[in-house]
């Protein structure tokens, strides 16, 4: 049967209600464009640029990382508090609390987002309802960040792995809640608005999980700042080569700490137990990591956690990603699948 003139032009109209959502994805897909092009011209810059910079190989990995889950936002974190601005500046440019916290939620959310993005694309397969894939990222960012890039990165500080994996079990299960809620109040709603950002073989899949991410990161500052604050966590550190001489700068700043350190110990003031991180800070000498503690900045730390707080501070991490989790059911819907 024919169609008639006025039924092909009924049949291809469009609704004004259609054009504004022709015209929402339209834009979205201009944003995301443009947001994959700069992320990869920040992640070349990063890649580059970092290797010159005397910091440990993990946190250089971290930052080229953390850069391709937040483009020019992970660069400019880089910049501001890491790369060396002049030759021998580094041990005392990274020496600011502000710039060691910038460095602790950066190696945090680096390792834990490998593991989140990992179990993302496993459980989009599987086809589990939204809140069994939070609580799934949750297991293997943690397992990833804590078991590789916290404890075998970081074995070198402690006596053993086993020892590793002890000593920074509570640092990133605190950090770990603090970003997985961030996470979860941005990325459950927006999937649930937008059902393509649920599959790994969409752009928008991506698009989403890098501005989550960048969430978790925000809501994780805070709780780094505390953790770096009380010797649970270390920051930026400084590597030089095998053999190379200190630089003039970072020798001047070496020598006013340990002449600052000295003059404390020797004005009868009680000696505090030091963590390992703290520990670290003493050594210096070719190829060995030079922690930017706040001991280096003649400042020596007096407040460790006492059990109370490390009970009051989970429980506070624990709040912030159940948080995330109710946010998550108010605004998105938790029970949806893949």
């Amino acid at each position: 049967m024919g169609h008639s003139h006025g039924d092909l032009i009924q049949r291809s109209r469009v609704f004004p209600a259609d054009q504004g959502i022709l015209q929402e994805i339209g834009m979205l897909e201009g944003v995301m464009l443009l947001w994959f092009i700069q992320v990869a011209i920040a992640t070349a810059f990063v890649a580059v640029d970092i290797r010159t910079t005397p910091e440990a190989t993990v946190m250089k990995w971290g930052f080229v990382i953390i850069t391709l889950f937040s483009g020019l936002f992970g660069a400019l974190l880089y910049v501001l508090s890491c790369r060396e601005p002049l030759p021998g500046t580094h041990e005392l440019y990274v020496a600011a609390k502000w710039r060691q916290v910038v460095g602790s939620t950066m190696h945090c959310v680096a390792g834990d987002g490998i593991g989140i993005l990992a179990a993302a694309v496993i459980t989009s397969r599987v086809g589990l309802p939204m809140w069994a894939d939070v609580l799934g990222e949750y297991a293997l960012g943690f397992l990833f960040g804590w078991s590789v890039f916290q404890a075998l990165f970081m074995k070198s500080m402690f006596s053993s792995y086993l020892e590793s994996l002890r000593k920074t079990f509570m640092s990133e299960l605190l950090s770990m809640n603090a970003v997985m809620g961030g996470m979860t109040a941005v990325m459950v709603p927006w999937m649930t608005s937008d059902m393509l950002a649920m599959s790994p073989d969409s752009p928008r899949f991506w698009f989403v999980m890098s501005i989550a991410l960048c969430a978790g990161f925000v809501v994780a500052l805070p709780m780094n700042w505390w953790l770096v604050d009380h010797g649970l966590k270390h920051g930026m550190m400084t590597v030089r080569p095998e053999g190379s001489p200190v630089p003039q700068v970072a020798a001047v700043a070496l020598a006013g700490a340990a002449l600052s350190g000295s003059h404390e110990h020797g004005s009868g003031s009680t000696e505090h137990s030091s963590t390992p991180f703290q520990q670290m800070a003493h050594e210096h000498h070719g190829g060995t990591p030079i922690m930017a503690s706040q001991e280096h900045q003649g400042h020596a730390m007096t407040n460790p956690a006492s059990r109370s707080q490390l009970v009051v501070m989970t429980a506070i991490s624990f709040l912030i990603f159940g948080a995330g989790f109710l946010v998550a059911a108010i605004f998105g819907d938790l029970t949806m699948y893949h």
